[in-house]
């Protein structure tokens, strides 16, 4: 949507197209099924931070459908979906116990790379954006929270990243954790 629309970046706010929007209804769906399948699952426990990740996510979400407005700075937000392949082939790679390190020290770096890319640049971004531009009352004050908590679990997990594949010594290890369907949030 933003590649074809690409003037949709002059208007974080009020900027509209129709592919942005079902973009934003389908990822609703997915966060939506997602807690359900960690839920139904009996994974709670394990992964209560997606859950409330996807929580702040369906309902700011919902409130972008129904008003309309910053579906822009949802499309940037649904970027860092680009990294989460990297971190998905990590997890899959830490699962399998591939005998290459080499295949895991290269994805190392490039999720790294797309970590940043994908993640913290846009999320910097658009904090910044509604801290400066957005009005702090109504949407705009439950969207700007929403961010900041956000911001909050992002740093979290990037620090985690970094003690666990480039600073092992750092890493008190994933006490109590299996491989076997759990999500890798410590690791």
């Amino acid at each position: 949507s933003l590649w074809h629309y690409p003037e949709l970046l002059s208007d974080i706010q009020d900027g509209y197209s129709v592919s942005g929007h079902l973009l934003v209804c389908f990822s609703s769906g997915y966060f939506i099924h997602d807690t359900l399948d960690i839920i139904l699952n009996h994974q709670s426990r394990s992964s209560w931070e997606y859950l409330v990740h996807h929580a702040m996510a369906i309902s700011a979400f919902t409130s972008l459908i129904i008003t309309g407005r910053f579906l822009v700075a949802a499309m940037l937000l649904l970027l860092v979906e680009v990294s989460n392949i990297f971190l998905t082939i990590r997890m899959l790679l830490k699962m399998s116990n591939v005998p290459s390190p080499a295949l895991y020290e290269a994805n190392k770096y490039l999720n790294l790379v797309m970590y940043f890319a994908f993640r913290l640049a846009p999320q910097a971004y658009l904090t910044w954006y509604f801290l400066r531009y957005v009005e702090v009352q109504g949407q705009g004050a439950f969207l700007t929270a929403n961010l900041l908590l956000l911001d909050a679990m992002i740093l979290m997990y990037f620090s985690r990243l970094l003690r666990s594949d480039f600073f092992p010594s750092l890493h008190k290890g994933a006490a109590g954790r299996d491989v076997d369907g759990e999500k890798f949030l410590i690791d």
